[in-house]
C-alpha cells in the first residue's frame, strides 16, 4: 500500500495539471518567456548565502555533486529546458538561523513559468496548481485566513518557513526527471543539518516521499545537546487531489498550520501564516 501511495504521488503532477496543461504551441510560447535555468550551476552554487555554504560546498565538491553539476550543465548546453532559474531560492530567502518550519516537496513544477525554487509555490500571475489549492484550502479552514489571488508562498519563506524540494531541478514536462541525479544527497544534508541545529523546528511531512525523511530527522535530533527542545514532526497524506482526503491521515483537516503556530506561541514567538 505504501508503494502504491508513492506511485500515485509520483504521477500526480501530470494527472492533476501540476505540469504543462496547454497546447504545444501555447506551451512553447510560455516556455520562451518562462524562468528557465540560464546560468551555469556552478555560478549558482557560488551565490548561495554564507550560512548554508558549508553544506552546499561540501556537496558541490563531492563526486556526486560534481557529476550532478556536469549533467545539469550539459543538458542545458544542448538546449534542454530546465526549471527553475533560481535553483537555491529556498536557501536565499530563508536564513538557516531563522528556520522555524520545514515543508518538504518532491521536485519543482515542470510546466512553463511554474517553478521558482520554493516547494509548492508559484509566482504571482501563474495558475495555482491542484496541490497548492488544497494547501490554501486547509490553511483557510484551519486558521480562517483570507487568501490572495496569487499562489506565491514567498512570504512564508521570508518568515522562516523553509520550502525545500528534495530535487532542485527538473526538465520541462518531465516530472521527476532529475530525481536520481544526486540532489537528494544535498537536500538530505540540509534537512539533517536543520534538524541537528540547536533551536526546535516544525517539520511538515506530507505524503510518503516526504515521510521517508522522518528517520533522518530523528537521527539528527538525537545528536543535539542533551536537554534541547524536541522538534514537532507532523505527518499526513500529500495535498494532491489523489490523496488529500484519503486515509490513513487525510491532508484536508490535518490542522498542521494551527499546530505549528501553537508550537511557536508556546515558545514566545509568533508564526504568521498570512499571505498577501
Amino acid at each position: 500500500m505504501a508503494r502504491r501511495s508513492q506511485q500515485l504521488e509520483a504521477g500526480q503532477g501530470a494527472l492533476f495539471g501540476e505540469g504543462p496543461a496547454m497546447a504545444d504551441g501555447a506551451m512553447a510560447l510560455a516556455a520562451a518567456s518562462s524562468p528557465a535555468l540560464s546560468t551555469p550551476l556552478s555560478d549558482l552554487f557560488d551565490a548561495v548565502p554564507s550560512d548554508w555554504r558549508e553544506l552546499t560546498d561540501a556537496f558541490r565538491h563531492s563526486d556526486t555533486g560534481q557529476a550532478l553539476i556536469q549533467r545539469v550543465d550539459a543538458a542545458r548546453a544542448v538546449g534542454e529546458c530546465i526549471y527553475p532559474d533560481d535553483v537555491f531560492a529556498a536557501l536565499r530567502l530563508t536564513p538557516r538561523a531563522q528556520v522555524k518550519v520545514v515543508i518538504l516537496g518532491q521536485d519543482p513544477y515542470h510546466g512553463p513559468a511554474q517553478a521558482h525554487g520554493l516547494a509548492f509555490s508559484v509566482r504571482p500571475g501563474v495558475a495555482i496548481p491542484p496541490s497548492l489549492r488544497n494547501i490554501r484550502k486547509e490553511l483557510q479552514r484551519d486558521l480562517g485566513l483570507a487568501l490572495p489571488a496569487h499562489g506565491s508562498l514567498q512570504a512564508w519563506a521570508e518568515r522562516g518557513v523553509l520550502l525545500l524540494n528534495t530535487s532542485l531541478t527538473v526538465a520541462q514536462a518531465q516530472a521527476g526527471s532529475h530525481a536520481k541525479w544526486g540532489w537528494e544527497a544535498l537536500t538530505d544534508a540540509l534537512v539533517a543539518a536543520v534538524a541537528a541545529d540547536a533551536s526546535p523546528k516544525v517539520f511538515m511531512l506530507w505524503g510518503a516521499h516526504a515521510q521517508r525523511k522522518a528517520e533522518l530527522i530523528e537521527r539528527a535530533q538525537a545528536q543535539r545537546a542533551p536537554g534541547s527542545a524536541a522538534h514537532l514532526v507532523l505527518q499526513s497524506n500529500h495535498p494532491s487531489p489523489l490523496s488529500a482526503t484519503r486515509g490513513p491521515v487525510p491532508f484536508m483537516g490535518c490542522g498542521h498550520f494551527g499546530q505549528a503556530r501553537v508550537f511557536w506561541q508556546a515558545r514566545g514567538q509568533d508564526l504568521d501564516w498570512a499571505l498577501a
